[in-house]
């Protein structure tokens, strides 16, 4: 109300905004929508089961809210990603993984390797990668005391266990950064 924005009501009864007020449009570029879209068709191709009709989701609601002039940047774009190459059944929904990381909760993996071992671990999840051919699991390893890199395609099992993680996310992550920034200065 301070801000002239005709709102009318009061505390107990409710609010409501003049059906006569018109919020101005979402404000982005031609070049920011071509971000965007290309993004969105990137994670729409990965046949994650909850991100991939999220991503076209998104997309909708942004062709609604734009400038009729910028629509054609979102509807008809002029950039694509191709097809994933690799598609490949994963025994461990990605929802999962998304789910322990935000609720800060340790994994109990059972992984298998390269070469065919299987190992069960407790990790601490940190971030869930995507790269063009694999999702990648970035955890704190307790059996290994460091952080690896688990592909999600190689994991036969995944719980949740009630057990939180005794560090905050943000902390683990940069110290994951950290550790990254080492290894590639080094060249690995």
């Amino acid at each position: 109300m301070a801000q002239r924005v005709p709102i009318t009501g009061e505390a107990g009864f409710g609010y409501l905004l003049s059906a006569e007020y018109d919020m101005p449009p979402l404000m982005l570029t031609a070049a920011e929508l071509e971000a965007i879209v290309l993004g969105a068709q990137w994670v729409a191709g990965r046949g994650d089961p909850l991100l991939s009709p999220a991503a076209s989701d998104v997309l909708a609601k942004i062709v609604t809210v734009v400038p009729v002039h910028l629509r054609p940047f979102v509807m008809e774009p002029s950039t694509g990603v191709p097809p994933r190459l690799d598609p490949s059944e994963e025994a461990v929904e990605a929802a999962t993984l998304r789910d322990a990381i935000r609720s800060r909760m340790k994994l109990r993996l059972l992984y298998r390797a390269d070469h065919g071992e299987q190992t069960e671990r407790t990790v601490w999840p940190v971030v869930l990668g995507y790269s063009d051919t694999h999702r990648i699991l970035i955890a704190w390893c307790e059996l290994r005391q460091g952080f690896r890199h688990f592909r999600t395609d190689r994991l036969l099992a995944a719980a949740a266990l009630d057990q939180p993680i005794p560090e905050p996310r943000g902390h683990l992550y940069r110290r994951w950064e950290a550790r990254r920034a080492a290894e590639l200065a080094k060249g690995k």
